[in-house]
């Protein structure tokens, strides 16, 4: 899953991260209404948005170490 996020443009990765975070917003008001069945979901959904950051952080540092 991680080596996915890798393979990712940072474009792609931005439209990533806010993609997850919409879906994290829509648990937590579904946990908060009491309409989630699946909880674990959250867990994940939150590993994925740091893998995603990293893989982000990763690749931008990378462009500044070869000036591009």
């Amino acid at each position: 899953m991680a080596s996915d996020f890798n393979t990712l443009s940072l474009d792609q990765l931005d439209d990533q991260l806010v993609k997850l975070k919409k879906e994290q917003f829509n648990l937590r008001f579904q946990r908060a209404s009491g309409q989630l069945e699946n909880t674990a979901r959250i867990r994940l959904l939150r590993r994925d948005i740091a893998r995603v950051k990293t893989a982000a952080r990763q690749k931008r540092a990378g462009s500044a170490k070869t000036g591009a």
